[in-house]
């Protein structure tokens, strides 16, 4: 009895998979609805596979994901800068750019399911506002997809949510907070916009809710420019992302190790006030102020300073593993569905 009791729970458990698309990482939380979910996260990048030399010891590469898009190969998952003679993809359009299908694609791969019951991704905040583009996404992953050569997924239902909810839905997961009268501002710095929300009741206010471009890749183009003028000589800002990516404190310039904490906290400073005036103007309209401010994605490490000097009458506060925030709220969506 206990053995045909689990099988059909097996059986009829449904497939979660929460999916950050985002410009500088992918970040999946995804498995059966009952059970914790697997996370994952992979670097951005993304190129036909002709784009990429081949290793001095002719052996593959480990870390490549192979997969289809409209019967060309890529390859995704990888570190942009590793791409020869193709342009990233960083502008408002990136959702129907190929190396943003390849992404979504290697996504599907990941989870190693042929079957996803719910899907849930996000937007940033404009574009979530804009109907047209929220339904594009939706049609555009609502289907069954050839993924690889030999593989299809299908994907019976999505879900499109502003991209902070993601990381309001995980803040608020763990109970530790009352969030019945609380106003809480969620704050998303991601590497192509910043976007934040202000949540009363359950309830986006609309109104104080917006998106900067002003976001980590700004950051980053500000530190590169910093460390350049110092060596004079031209600062790469993949190389640099990929850096901060793996934890590194240095990067090679002319031979030499450079230190990027100081470089990141000067840029950090400049371009965080900025996105933290912006956030301000966004809220003169809100009759009450914020009780909690919850600062979520990848980039939250950069901008955490100067959003607590900003806001220096409220708390702040950061999740574990920030970068996973989202992907984890949308998968709790999904399985709350």
């Amino acid at each position: 009895m206990h053995l045909l009791v689990h099988y059909f729970k097996q059986e009829t458990s449904l497939n979660i998979l929460g999916i950050d698309i985002g410009y500088s990482n992918l970040k999946l939380a995804y498995g059966i609805e009952d059970q914790p979910p697997q996370t994952c996260l992979r670097p951005a990048g993304a190129a036909p596979a002709k784009c990429f030399g081949t290793r001095i010891d002719g052996t593959a590469h480990e870390d490549f994901l192979y997969v289809d898009v409209d019967g060309q190969e890529f390859v995704a998952g990888v570190s942009p800068d590793r791409a020869e003679l193709y342009s990233r993809s960083l502008h408002e359009n990136y959702t129907s750019s190929d190396s943003y299908k390849a992404l979504f694609h290697a996504g599907l791969l990941l989870t190693d399911m042929d079957k996803i019951d719910t899907l849930i991704t996000g937007l940033p905040v404009s574009q979530y506002l804009n109907d047209k583009k929220r339904q594009q996404i939706q049609e555009q992953m609502q289907s069954t997809h050839r993924i690889t050569a030999t593989r299809q997924v299908t994907v019976n239902r999505v879900i499109v949510l502003p991209q902070p909810i993601g990381g309001y839905l995980d803040y608020i997961s763990n109970g530790k907070v009352d969030t019945e009268d609380a106003r809480i501002l969620v704050i998303d710095p991601g590497f192509f916009s910043v976007d934040w929300v202000v949540i009363a009741n359950s309830v986006i206010q609309n109104q104080s809710s917006g998106t900067s471009l002003n976001a980590s890749s700004v950051l980053l183009e500000e530190t590169a420019k910093l460390i350049a003028g110092d060596y004079e000589t031209s600062m790469n800002t993949e190389s640099l992302e990929n850096a901060v990516r793996k934890g590194k404190s240095t990067v090679m310039l002319l031979g030499k190790k450079v230190e990027i904490a100081p470089y990141l906290e000067k840029a950090g400073k400049a371009i965080g006030s900025i996105v933290a005036e912006t956030i301000q103007k966004a809220l003169r309209t809100e009759s009450r102020m914020a009780d909690i401010i919850v600062l979520v994605g990848g980039g939250a490490v950069f901008f955490q300073e100067t959003i607590k000097n900003a806001f220096p009458r409220l708390s702040v506060t950061t999740p574990d593993e920030p970068v996973f925030s989202n992907a984890r709220g949308f998968w709790l969506m999904g399985a709350a569905k």
